[in-house]
């Protein structure tokens, strides 16, 4: 399964949060600091959001980093495969091309 790659875009309009804050600040009037008041909710949903987004971006780096350095000793001690460890990562993510799949291998040996 193949999980879309692009950047994940905020669930909030940015600009409305800083005119509500803005206008607040300026007008100092009950109206406008209750509209800036209840963003708050919102921006911290977006937080939460962006938090959970960042540990999983960070446990895919951390997880393709330990697959490439697999790769690089299994070169270095001669193993068979060495690319075995950063191909198994990259299909876990879903990004592995078809070519390098299980059971597709180029009769050249991909080289």
């Amino acid at each position: 399964m193949t999980r879309p790659q692009h950047a994940p875009r905020p669930t909030l309009d940015l600009d409305a949060v800083r005119t509500h804050l803005r206008d607040a600040h300026a007008r100092r009037v009950s109206t406008a600091l209750w509209t800036a008041i209840a963003d708050v909710p919102v921006l911290i949903t977006e937080i939460d959001r962006l938090r959970t987004l960042l540990a999983l971006a960070r446990g895919q780096y951390a997880n393709l980093l330990a697959a490439a350095r697999a790769t690089l000793a299994a070169d270095q001690d001669g193993e068979n495969d060495p690319l075995g460890y950063l191909r198994d990562e990259v299909d876990a993510n879903g990004q592995l091309p078809h070519r390098y799949a299980p059971g597709s291998r180029p009769v050249d040996g991909g080289r």
